[in-house]
């Protein structure tokens, strides 16, 4: 009966979702229409400070003069969640909808296995660019386009510059695996570790267990594109006997039981100087240079995310965006579009916030937004630019892999073999078996 129950109300929230209010639509639609202007509606989870919005959408209307955007901000503390449900219940209510801003991977698949944004191929094939040339972030789902990325946040490697020198090592340029496991043991030395690995936790920073999947172009996830299992893939197993190996024998990494009992974070241990490296998003672009809460007292270099082979093409790394849909239920797709296509362009460069995903960004682009995210902390000469401009200049998203229903059941259960593993209960092999076993259940339940 509960089953019952549930299918029936997530069918009537779905159809609420998709057909929405009409007569709320109509009125929007009327409304949005005056003096020969159209007002789009543009739904964002990240706020004034962390997006400029102010300016950004300024200029954009003044480029279009018969396109307004009204914003609406779903959460002033930028929270993602917050945010995910005030849209989830904006769109129940039948509210205009034009473009809507989806922070996650997960969130974006979701939200078109819903209905909720439109398919934007037809105004890609009119303007004839290919998305894969144009952006380093492909969102393409089952052949088809839903949404253009924004920012360009891949992964990296934070080197404490001093205890690198200390080491007697060079800054690393391309560099695999195998070299990062070398540097991180050679850096362990004066009471720190060599390197920090800030997950597993609470099924989430599943990052940390797919390390070495998630530098190739294609297949990096635990599931494939056809929403089966992966963990049989030789790159899993091959990031399980480095989080061993670092942890147990070469005692290189802050080991993990610390990690949980200490409830110790990336930031923390790195401007600390508890570890001489970090792998951790260019989210933290913003905080390089120190901040009020964390100083920093020594210099930064940064590497790009380690490749499996030399001969491997490299610069692939796990990558956050912000996903640009079109609303399916907007009355103005033309002129949302036409807005999340300049926002995505050169809109990225006029915010000035992040690195874009644009392949066509100058250099002179990327180091103008770097210096300016860089000036706005407390010690900006402390980093070597060169590097980091270098590695967000040659760093590569990966293929979309489209998220499988109950996600977060499936991390839940990766989360808690690979403790296991780490705390002695179980070897690499049975961590391997168990774990397909476990996500395989989930996955035939999702049938």
């Amino acid at each position: 009966m509960k089953k019952v129950w549930a299918f029936f109300t997530c069918t009537v929230i779905f159809s609420v979702l998709v057909t929405g209010c009409s007569e709320n639509g109509k009125k929007a639609a009327s409304d949005s229409k005056k003096d020969n202007k159209v007002t789009i509606k543009f739904y964002s989870h990240g706020n004034e400070e962390s997006y400029n919005w102010k300016n950004t959408i300024e200029s954009f209307e003044k480029k279009y003069p018969t396109i307004d955007v009204e914003l609406v901000i779903l959460s002033e503390k930028g929270d993602t969640q917050e945010a995910a449900k005030k849209l989830g219940l904006a769109a129940a209510s039948g509210e205009q909808m034009d473009v809507i801003m989806f922070s996650e991977s997960a969130s974006y698949a979701q939200n078109v296995s819903m209905g909720m944004a439109a398919p934007l191929d037809e105004f890609i094939n009119e303007e004839g660019y290919k998305v894969t040339d144009e952006y380093k972030v492909d969102t393409e789902i089952n052949g088809k386009y839903y949404a253009l990325p924004g920012k360009f946040n891949p992964w990296y490697v934070l080197i404490n510059k001093d205890h690198l020198d200390a080491a007697g090592l060079t800054v690393p340029k391309d560099w695999t695996w195998d070299e990062f496991m070398e540097y991180a043991k050679a850096m362990t030395r004066d009471g720190h570790y060599g390197t920090y690995f800030h997950g597993p936790q609470d099924g989430s920073w599943l990052e940390y267990i797919r390390l070495a999947l998630a530098s190739e172009d294609e297949d990096t996830e635990f599931t494939t594109e056809e929403g089966k299992s992966n963990l049989e893939h030789p790159l899993f197993k091959k990031t399980l006997e480095m989080r061993v190996k670092m942890e147990k024998e070469d005692q290189s990494a802050v080991p993990y039981e610390e990690v949980l009992t200490q409830k110790l974070h990336y930031r923390e241990q790195f401007f600390t100087q508890a570890a001489s490296s970090i792998i951790i998003g260019s989210w933290v672009n913003a905080e390089l240079g120190g901040t009020e809460l964390n100083p920093l007292n020594f210099n930064i270099t940064v590497a790009p995310y380690p490749k499996n082979e030399k001969a491997d093409k490299g610069g692939y790394a796990p990558v956050t965006t912000d996903y640009m849909a079109v609303a399916a239920k907007s009355d103005h797709k033309q002129e949302a579009y036409t807005f999340i296509r300049w926002y995505t362009t050169e809109g990225q460069i006029i915010q000035g916030k992040n690195v874009p995903s644009w392949n066509k960004v100058s250099y002179h682009d990327t180091n103008v937004i770097i210096d300016r995210i860089l000036n706005g902390t407390k010690n900006p000469e402390k980093i070597d630019k060169d590097s980091l401009i270098d590695v967000l200049t040659n760093a590569k998203s990966s293929k979309f892999v489209s998220p499988v229903p109950n996600q977060a059941e499936i991390y839940k259960v990766l989360n808690e073999e690979y403790e296991k593993l780490i705390f002695g209960e179980q070897n690499i092999d049975s961590t391997i078996k168990v774990s397909k076993e476990r996500v395989q259940e989930i996955l035939n339940n999702n049938q």
